[in-house]
């Protein structure tokens, strides 16, 4: 059997004093979450974040610093995650844009509003520490991601 992590992407964006949020479902349970999601074959990570925030959301973002690379993992090696998370530029929403189906709402909440949900409708711990980086100052050159198409 050959173990592989899953690598997802996240954004934190503030716009407003209020960060872009989803609403979904998980497990039965309706959660919150920054737009996120797996990264895809030949995709980068910046292309990842960025389709993801577009399918999630409807609007399109930019990503300008990484704030940071959570390991998540559980008991199951299953479940074991690689989440890359990204802060940046709100540019526009996408008039008639079809977010994806798990997504029951997006939201633009304040930090107060997360923070009393946690972590009681949270996605997941990350939703918490994502905010926390960004709240703190973290921010990553995107110039330490290289990506590259290797022959071997």
């Amino acid at each position: 059997m050959v173990w592989k992590p899953r690598v997802t992407v996240a954004s934190v964006i503030e716009h407003d004093n209020r960060f872009l949020m989803v609403e979904e479902m998980h497990y039965g349970q309706l959660t919150i979450n920054q737009p996120a999601g797996h990264m895809e074959h030949g995709e980068s990570l910046l292309e990842a974040v960025r389709r993801e925030t577009l399918e999630e959301t409807g609007w399109r973002f930019e990503p300008t610093a990484l704030l940071g690379i959570f390991h998540m993992h559980r008991d199951d090696p299953d479940r074991v995650f690689l989440r890359f998370t990204f802060t940046g530029t709100l540019l526009e929403a996408v008039p008639g844009y079809q977010i994806d189906s798990d997504i029951t709402a997006v939201h633009f909440l304040t930090r107060e509003q997360i923070r009393n949900q946690q972590p009681r409708i949270w996605r997941s711990e990350l939703v918490g520490r994502s905010l926390d980086m960004y709240e703190s100052g973290v921010r990553h050159s995107l110039d330490s991601l290289q990506y590259f198409l290797s022959d071997d």
